[in-house]
Order: C-alpha cells, then structure tokens, then sequence
C-alpha cells in the first residue's frame, strides 16, 4: 500500500507540468490539454484525501465524479469556441487571439 504522499507528489507533479504548459504555450490545443490535466492533477489528490482522509468516505470519489463532468463539458466548450476562432483568424496561436471583433 503506498502512503498518501506518493499521490500528493504525482498529482504536485502533474500540476506544474500543467501549469508550466499553461503559462508557456502558443497553441490554443495544448493549452486546453494542459488545463484538463491540472484537472485530472486535482482529481488525484480529492480520491487520495478520500481514502487515506481522517474519516475514510467517499466524498472525495463524488466530487472527482463531478469534476470530470465538468471537465467534459469544458473540453466540449473549448474545443467550440477554437473551431469558431479558427475559421475567423485561421490560426490557433493563443497570442494572436487579441480581440474579439476578428
């Protein structure tokens, strides 16, 4: 059984590498991976406090349930909003998308 602080340290990891992706990165793709695996980073450290909590319960599994709703919905959202950019500007560098007039 591995103790709580190897998946605080995986999901530390997975959260910079995320994080680093974000704030670096011109692609408006990798961009949006990045984001949902800051996502899935936060999703392992709710279903280690779940299991390894004070009070073992399944509080933590719910709340990665809906967060993984709500990151569908997001990667649905975003991938719309960068098909509608695209076919404006074609391009999908984040730094060209200044305005919102075209």
């Amino acid at each position: 059984m591995m103790p709580v602080t190897s998946y605080l340290a995986l999901g530390a990891i997975l959260f910079s590498v995320g994080l680093y992706g974000v704030l670096t990165k011109r692609n408006a793709v990798v961009v949006l991976f990045c984001v949902e695996l800051m996502l899935n980073a936060a999703n392992i450290n709710l279903v280690a406090f779940s299991k390894y909590g004070l009070y073992s319960n399944q509080t933590g599994q719910v709340f990665t349930l809906f967060t993984i709703t709500i990151a569908a919905a997001e990667a649905a959202v975003g991938v719309a909003i960068l098909f509608a950019l695209y076919r404006n500007q074609n391009t999908v560098k984040v730094d060209r998308y200044n305005s919102l007039n075209g």
